[in-house]
């Protein structure tokens, strides 16, 4: 593979940072996409150059159109392509329904799923028609089922695999192919900001068939999986990977 660029958004750390990492050892360029912290997003770049690939880091809130279009232009300047695209950077206020404001269910859809229509829509003219392009994002279990005081980002997750649907059609026709991984309890950084984190962590280590707890990797390895030729025909699907935890009650 030569010349190949993947953009990851929220590649800092956690599970963007692993993508970031693992593509880049496939053979793409990769764009570091953060939001605030500058030093892990030059940490995260360092690690893709000594694995031999070009790192171009990108500051830009993906809940801001204006933000995103100034992105993809520096993309363009940098690489003049697109290859891949993950939609990973998620953000959300965490509290129950009746507690919620308007300015949490703002910042939330914001930054989780209009990032994913307006970044698609950037990425997609960037992808070389002919030999097409990946975008996959994403998602969590709390899409689909219900989760203490995850109203927000379950409603925007809930969003993203929809318009996981409908990219899928559309974009079909410019030989870009639109899918979505869904991961059960990860222990990240993420999940610190969770008031009943020990709760869902001891619900994934006792309560999942697999046997174990669903692992960043994982995550990866289903992601990997979905930009590869081998995963040409599969459009528009979520994958869950929660090791049969969804499958309980």
């Amino acid at each position: 593979m030569t010349n190949k660029v993947a953009l990851v958004t929220g590649s800092s750390r956690g599970v963007g940072k692993a993508l970031a990492l693992r593509l880049a050892q496939a053979g793409y360029d990769i764009v570091v996409n953060y939001a605030r912290s500058k030093k892990a997003a030059l940490e995260t770049a360092e690690e893709i150059e000594k694995l031999g690939r070009k790192a171009l880091i990108v500051r830009a809130n993906v809940g801001d159109v204006e933000k995103i279009k100034g992105m993809f232009h520096t993309i363009k300047e940098e690489f003049g392509r697109l290859d891949v695209f993950i939609n990973n950077a998620a953000s959300g206020v965490l509290r129950p329904a009746m507690e919620l404001e308007e300015s949490h269910w703002d910042w939330t859809m914001n930054i989780n799923s209009k990032a994913l229509l307006f970044c698609a829509q950037e990425a997609a003219k960037l992808m070389d028609k002919e030999s097409g392009g990946k975008i996959v994002s994403i998602s969590s279990l709390g899409s689909i089922r219900y989760l203490d005081n995850y109203t927000t980002v379950g409603v925007s997750k809930a969003a993203v695999e929809a318009l996981t649907r409908y990219l899928a059609v559309e974009l079909s026709k410019e030989n870009i192919v639109v899918n979505a991984v869904s991961g059960g309890a990860i222990d990240t950084d993420a999940l610190t900001h969770f008031p009943n984190r020990e709760e869902l962590l001891e619900d994934a280590r006792t309560k999942t068939p697999a046997g174990r707890m669903v692992e960043i990797e994982d995550l990866v390895n289903a992601a990997m999986f979905l930009v590869s030729e081998d995963a040409s025909m599969i459009r528009g699907q979520t994958i869950i990977v929660d090791g049969g935890r969804s499958l309980l009650v």
